[in-house]
This record gives C-alpha cells, structure tokens and sequence, in this order.
C-alpha cells in the first residue's frame, strides 16, 4: 500500500497568487486539488501582493532548495509620507513626514533609484518570516515585542522608474533582486534617502527564475484541469525552471540514477556546478559537480 497523500504527481505550478490570499493558503488549495499531500512553494508572497508563486508537488519539493535561490523580479507601487509597522500598506502608520516636491521628478527619482542598485545591507522589515532563537519576527511583533534582526546581504540588479503621481504621490518600480530582499524595506529606506516617509502599497511579483508572469496560471484554471483529470498540463518544465545543464541519461546512466551512484561529466566538461539529469524526457534527479564526476545531489525517482 502506498503512503497516505502520495499520488504519483510531480511537478512545478507557477501559481499567479491572488490579493488576500496567503502562500499557505495557495499551497493547501494546491494540495486539496491535486490530493497530493507533499505541497510546499519556493519563495513566500506576502498575502497583499500578487503574482507568481512557485508552488512545488510531490517529490519535487525537493527541488525548493534550488528554486528559492533564483532573482526575482517585482512590480511595486511606492507610497510618500508615511512609515508603518509593517512597512506596507498593511500595517499601522508609524511616522509621517512631509514630501520633498523634488521626489516627483522623474529624473531626480531616476537617480535616487540608481543609488540602490547593486549590492547592500538591508534591515528586514519586524513583520517577517525570520526565525531568530526559534521565535518568528512576526509573531514576536504581534505580541508587542521586537527581535533584534540583523542586516542582511542583499542585491537589487534592477530598478527601473515606470513612472511618477504627484497626486497619490506614488512611484511605480520594476525591481530585480536577490533571494531574500524585502521590496517592503526597499519602500522604506527609499523614503528615508529622498528625506521623507515612504511604504510599499502594492506589489506584485514578475518573475522566479526563468518563471515569468506570462506562464503563471491562476487558482480557478488549476482547479479547472484537476476537475477534468489534466493537472499535468499545468506543470512547467522543470529543467526549465531549475537553469541547469541537462544530461539526457542514457540506458547505463538510468541504472546509476535510480541506484543513486555517481556518472561522467559530460564531454566537453562545463563550468557549472549542478545538472538536470532526465529521463525519457522527464527530471529524475539533480547531480552536482566533484572534480570530473557528477554525485547525486537530489534524486526524485520515477521508472527506467
């Protein structure tokens, strides 16, 4: 008899997570749908923003450690004038400061801009989901405490003004950033350097990886073709998303695979450090490099 929730489904959804909904509300719709108890995402969303959310099912939620890692890309609407707890629109106001009437030029926001770009330290927002001694920052925040959060390596590739309203007194970015960056603390400290106040009003997310926007499906299309016995076809390509060399595994390879053993780097020899190992043209596991060998790094199993 098979393990409880195991259904033989594996694959990746690009989810385009809706407002108001948490990543955890989206993977146990996932989960409900696919009757697949191993469920997991690469990369929460906060539950205001929206966009794509890797959602990860059955034993390719293995592959989190890989995907999580990827840059990601963002649209974000930025609000003068106000600081709150939370550091978007969410949260409580926390501090009011008046607008510089320069910070709505496009050139002069263009600048402000460039001065982000590239690599930092940023302090997390409080409200995060940053573990520190075991505690959660934001259930510690909740309660009315504060860990003491340290800054974090981050880097911004990215970020491009799409625009300015004086009236809202809004900016419209397009970042590019590291794991890890918060746009939320970005909102921040981009209105504390122009001498004012600033929070994140509206996010949405772009792009995961090679996972762009354009390919992300939504809840109702996904329940859709659970109903008609067709999950599958929402699936995304998994090498594609992964980024890595693909060795498509001959007969001899297969075996070593399945058996977890180690194979030839392919001929000529590539400078990269991880391989899509496939199988009759489906992932079965990933490999990474150890001088002129590749070793089983994370084998997802599946036929011969």
């Amino acid at each position: 008899m098979g393990r409880r929730g195991a259904t033989g489904l594996a694959g990746i959804i690009a989810v385009d997570k809706p407002a108001g909904l948490t990543s955890h509300g989206v993977v146990a719709r996932i989960r409900q749908l696919t009757e697949e108890g191993r469920v997991g995402h690469a990369g929460t969303l906060d539950p205001m923003a929206t966009g794509v959310l890797v959602v990860l099912v059955g034993p390719y939620t293995r592959l989190e450690k890989f995907l999580s890692g990827h840059d990601k890309g963002y649209s974000a609407t930025i609000t003068f004038g106000t600081e709150t707890d939370t550091d978007d629109a969410e949260g409580h106001v926390v501090r009011a400061a008046a607008v510089p009437a320069e910070t709505f030029d496009p050139e002069a926001a263009t600048c402000v801009l460039r001065g982000f770009v590239g690599a930092s330290e940023q302090q997390p927002p409080v409200y995060s989901a940053i573990k520190l001694g075991g505690k959660t920052s934001h259930k510690v925040a909740r309660a009315g405490g504060a860990l003491d959060l340290a800054p974090r390596k981050v880097v911004v590739h990215v970020a491009t003004l799409r625009g300015v309203d004086p009236t809202a007194r809004t900016w419209d970015v397009d970042f590019l950033v590291s794991k890890g960056t918060y746009i939320r603390a970005l909102a921040r400290d981009i209105g504390r350097s122009v001498g004012s106040a600033a929070h994140l009003s509206a996010l949405r997310r772009t792009s995961c990886g090679a996972i762009s926007i354009e390919t992300a499906v939504t809840l109702d299309q996904v329940a859709h073709h659970a109903d008609n016995g067709t999950i599958t076809d929402v699936f995304y390509d998994a090498t594609a998303a992964l980024g890595f060399p693909i060795i498509d595994a001959t007969a001899e390879e297969r075996l070593a695979v399945t058996a977890g053993r180690a194979i030839a780097l392919p001929q000529p020899s590539a400078d990269a450090a991880y391989f899509s190992v496939r199988a009759n043209g489906s992932l079965r596991a990933v490999y990474r490099r150890d001088g002129e060998r590749l070793r089983p790094d994370t084998v997802l199993g599946g036929a011969t």
